[in-house]
Formats: structure tokens, C-alpha cells, sequence
């Protein structure tokens, strides 16, 4: 598959492909979007926010979280603010999100099966693996965990707006998380 994507880029390249999507590196709109890394959300989330190329920061990982103060969604987010002139952030979790009931314990098979040594999983439950790969259980509570944990950190400037939402994984429709 890579060798595939590799030749597919030389050629984008070399029919200068790349020219409708020319831009610089700050939002045209001020706004940061943290998501889920959901390959649904990969065209639907932009065309259903109306953004295009250059108009805002997305940032993506497993269920759109903010785990801690120090992770690095939160350091995308404050690079963003104070490098990039974001002065808006969308949290957009979506419908049937896989991070939802997602546990360590679900992993854990799978990675002795890969051929993680037990020894190495007990490490890292001393390190709180089960914290880390853990998901959520309740989607809207995890949109107002997540804009609480921006709007609460330490380096947060208050005045950046701070909203929660969920998108349909299918249609795109937006419901606020108040």
C-alpha cells in the first residue's frame, strides 16, 4: 500500500496537484477543531463545518481527547493559540465512536498475541495503561470533560471561546453539547 501511495504522489506532484491547496500555515478563521481520528470523519467533518483547505487547525486522536494537562492535544491546542491566532475551539466527538467502551483489557489479548511480553504489560500497568487506553462510556459527557479540561488548564487564556459538540457519523448533523 505505501509503495501504491508513494507513486500516486510522484505523479500528484509532478502535475502540480498541489496548487489548489496552497496556503499558509494560520487558520483563515481564527479556530481549532479537536476530533476523533475516525477515518468516517476524514471528508465529512470539514464539508460538514464548511472548511476548507487552510481554515483551521484539526487536530485528531482517539476520541478527540484531552487526557491530561501535559498530552499532546493539549500542546497542539495552546501552540495553535498563542503561535497560530486561534481564538476559537470546536471539540466534535461523533455517533458510534470506537473510543466509546474502548479498555485496556480489551487490548490486552491482542497485544500478547502480537508479542508483547506479559513482563513488559506489567510494566505498563504499573504505568497505568488501563487509564490511558481507556475510552468513554457516555459520549456527551465526554465532550463536557474535554471542553472543561481546555477551559480549566493552567495555560488556557480565557478568553478563547470553548464549545462541545457531536457529530452524526453518517450525516454530519451537529448537536451542541451544552
Amino acid at each position: 500500500m505505501i509503495d501504491q501511495i508513494l507513486e500516486y504522489n510522484r505523479q500528484f506532484v509532478e502535475k502540480k496537484g498541489y496548487e489548489p491547496y496552497i496556503t499558509d500555515k494560520y487558520p483563515k478563521k481564527n479556530l481549532a477543531v479537536l476530533t476523533c481520528m475516525d477515518t468516517r470523519l476524514t471528508e465529512l467533518l470539514p464539508r460538514a463545518l464548511g472548511l476548507g483547505n487552510g481554515d483551521a487547525k484539526i487536530i485528531k486522536n482517539a476520541g478527540g481527547l484531552v487526557l491530561s494537562e501535559t498530552d499532546s492535544a493539549m500542546r497542539s491546542l495552546l501552540v495553535a493559540i498563542y503561535e497560530l491566532g486561534v481564538r476559537e475551539v470546536m471539540v466534535v466527538h461523533h455517533s458510534t465512536c470506537g473510543a466509546c467502551h474502548m479498555s485496556y483489557r480489551d487490548f490486552k489479548p491482542h497485544m500478547l498475541e502480537a508479542g508483547v511480553s506479559e513482563t513488559v504489560l506489567k510494566e505498563w500497568e504499573g504505568k497505568g495503561i488501563g487509564r490511558w487506553l481507556e475510552g468513554f462510556h457516555d459520549t456527551e459527557a465526554s465532550v463536557r470533560k474535554t471542553v472543561a479540561a481546555i477551559v480549566n488548564h493552567p495555560l488556557m487564556p480565557k478568553d478563547i471561546a470553548v464549545r462541545g459538540f457531536i457529530i452524526d457519523s453518517v450525516t454530519g448533523n451537529l448537536t451542541e453539547i451544552q
